[in-house]
C-alpha cells in the first residue's frame, strides 16, 4: 500500500494552520502522516494539544530549510507539500494517489488552484470553504496535463526519486526564497514528468500575515530567478511567466543595490545590517537625496557622468562572489555586530 504524507512548513500563523489541519480531516483518503515544521512553539499554538498524532519538527527559520527538514524526516512514498493556508477539496488525496499509481513516470504533481488569494487581498477561511462547496469537479477527475513546475502551495513529489538523486530545496536562496518551488521541481523534472491534476483541487487563501517585508521580497524577486537560471533550472525566458512591469519593491531593490555599488546577490545573502543600504550622515533620507534626477542630469551634461567621452570612469562593481566574501569578512571582524546583533 502506498504511504502518503502531507508536509506543512509554517511560521507565525498558528490560527490559520489549525484551520488547514481541520480541512485535512475531511479527506476521503486520509493521509498516513502529517508533518508540521515550525520554528518556535508560537508558530503552532494549541495545534499539538488538539492533534497529538501529528509530527511536529522544529527547525531554523527559512522555507527551504523547513521543507528540507520534512523531506529528511518522512519515510513516505509520496509527499504532498501544502502551504499552511491551502484548503484541499475532500477528494484531493484520493485523486493524487490514483494518478501516481497510474503514471509511474510522474515525479512531481501539482493540483488545480480554483481560487488564489495570493493574487489579491487574500481569502478568509469562510470564503475558501464556500468556493470549495460551489466548485464542480471535471468529468474525468484523473485527467492530467504536462506542466512547467509544481506550485509551492500544493505540490507532491515521488520520494524514491528525491532520495536517489539527493535533490533538495536550495537553501542558498535567501530571504523569502522566491521561486524555490520552481527551482526544486524543475530539478526533479529532469528525472520524470511534472503533471497538473484536474481532479485534485483546492483554494489558496494567500494570507498576508508573517510574509517577508516588501523590500526584502523585492530583492528575492529580482535576484533569485537569475540564480535558478544559472543552475539550468529555468530557461532564459520562462515560458510559464507573463512579462509584467516590475513592482515598486523590485524597482526599489535595484535602485538601492546600484546606490551601494553592490550586486543584489551580495546584498541579499548578507546579514541584515549589510542588506540595508548605507546612507549619508544626517538622517535616513540623506542618502536617497543623492539620487535626485537633477543632480544626475548635471553630471551627465558636464561630461563627468559615466558613459560620456572624457568623463571620469566609475570603478567596476565586484563580482557577486567577491562582494559576498568581503561583506561576510567585514561582518565577522566586528566581533558582535552592533547593527544586527549577530
Amino acid at each position: 500500500m502506498t504511504c502518503l504524507a502531507v508536509g506543512i512548513a509554517t511560521r507565525g500563523r498558528a490560527a490559520i494552520l489549525a484551520e488547514t489541519i481541520a480541512e485535512l480531516a475531511r479527506q476521503t483518503r486520509a493521509p498516513d502522516e502529517i508533518l508540521v515544521c515550525h520554528v518556535g512553539p508560537e508558530d503552532v499554538g494549541d495545534v499539538p494539544r488538539h492533534h497529538p498524532s501529528l509530527r511536529f519538527l522544529p527547525s531554523s527559520p527559512g522555507l527551504p530549510r523547513q521543507r528540507n527538514a520534512i523531506l529528511e524526516a518522512t519515510a513516505a512514498d509520496i509527499l504532498l507539500f501544502l502551504d499552511d493556508d491551502f484548503f484541499p477539496a475532500p477528494d484531493y488525496l484520493a485523486v493524487l494517489e490514483r494518478v501516481f499509481a497510474l503514471r509511474p513516470d510522474c515525479v512531481v504533481a501539482t493540483g488545480t488552484v480554483i481560487a488564489d488569494g495570493a493574487k489579491g487581498p487574500g481569502l478568509t477561511p469562510e470564503e475558501a470553504r464556500a468556493i470549495l462547496a460551489a466548485d464542480r469537479p471535471p468529468e474525468d477527475p484523473l485527467a492530467v496535463q504536462p506542466h512547467f513546475n509544481g506550485y509551492g502551495c500544493n505540490m507532491a513529489v515521488r520520494m524514491d526519486v528525491v532520495r536517489n538523486t539527493g535533490i533538495r530545496v536550495d537553501e542558498r536562496l535567501p530571504l523569502y526564497a522566491w521561486y524555490e518551488d520552481i527551482d526544486f521541481t524543475r530539478a526533479l523534472g529532469r528525472h520524470g514528468a511534472i503533471l497538473r491534476l484536474a481532479g485534485a483541487r483546492g483554494v489558496h487563501l494567500g494570507v498576508k500575515q508573517a510574509r517577508s517585508p516588501g523590500l526584502r521580497l523585492g530583492y528575492s524577486q529580482v535576484d533569485q530567478p537569475d540564480l535558478s537560471r544559472a543552475q539550468g533550472h529555468l530557461p532564459l525566458e520562462p515560458r510559464h511567466s507573463v512579462r509584467r512591469a516590475p513592482s515598486r519593491d523590485q524597482r526599489r531593490a535595484v535602485v538601492l543595490s546600484r546606490t551601494a555599488r553592490r550586486p543584489l546577490r551580495a546584498l541579499a545573502g548578507q546579514p541584515s545590517c549589510l542588506v540595508r543600504p548605507r546612507t549619508r550622515p544626517g538622517g535616513a533620507g540623506a542618502g536617497a537625496r543623492a539620487l535626485r534626477p537633477r543632480a544626475r542630469g548635471r553630471a551627465r551634461r558636464s561630461g563627468r557622468g559615466p558613459g560620456r567621452r572624457g568623463g571620469r570612469s566609475t570603478p567596476s562593481a565586484p563580482s557577486p562572489e567577491a562582494a559576498a566574501v568581503a561583506g561576510t569578512d567585514r561582518h565577522r571582524a566586528r566581533r558582535g555586530c552592533d547593527r544586527c546583533g549577530s
